[in-house]
């Protein structure tokens, strides 16, 4: 009997195996994040620097940061960094800064973030060096605090 068990556990993880990786290899696409890495040689000091000359500061204040004020009335506030549940990826970051409309913040009104589900935010990817994009990443990710999840019951 114990043997029977045996075999069944390990037939039991032998599917559950298969089954994970044709799950993994289904999903990844040229598209998909897998193998995205930027240098970790972005400087957090640039990266503030680069993000006040791009005035994002006009839309955007980073948790524990002063600013300056931005030039002219802020019409929009998203506020960046800050504690959160689960893990803020470069990869997302990196989306957010080239292709804004791919997420739109959370926890405002559409009208506010977008129109007809365009992000306000202007596309940086002709805006900015690369240079640029990898510094304000490693700023940005300096401000995140992952907090562990919370069960939230339904």
């Amino acid at each position: 009997m114990a043997g029977r068990s045996r075999v069944l556990k390990s037939g039991a993880l032998g599917v559950g195996i298969i089954l994970f990786t044709a799950l993994v290899s289904c999903t990844q696409s040229a598209h998909s994040p897998a193998g995205f890495r930027l240098p970790e040689n972005g400087d957090v000091e640039r990266g503030r620097t680069a993000f006040i000359e791009l005035k994002c500061h006009y839309c955007h204040s980073v948790h524990g940061v002063e600013l300056p004020q931005p030039a002219m009335p802020r019409s929009l506030h998203v506020a960046l960094g800050g504690p959160i549940e689960g893990l803020m990826t470069d990869g997302y970051l990196v989306s957010s800064i080239i292709h804004p409309s791919h997420a739109l913040a959370r926890g405002l009104a559409e009208g506010e973030v977008s129109v007809d589900k365009t992000s306000r935010m202007p596309d940086y990817a002709r805006a900015m060096t690369v240079r640029q994009l990898v510094d304000t990443v490693a700023f940005l990710q300096s401000k995140y605090e992952r907090t562990p999840y919370s069960y939230r019951h339904p």
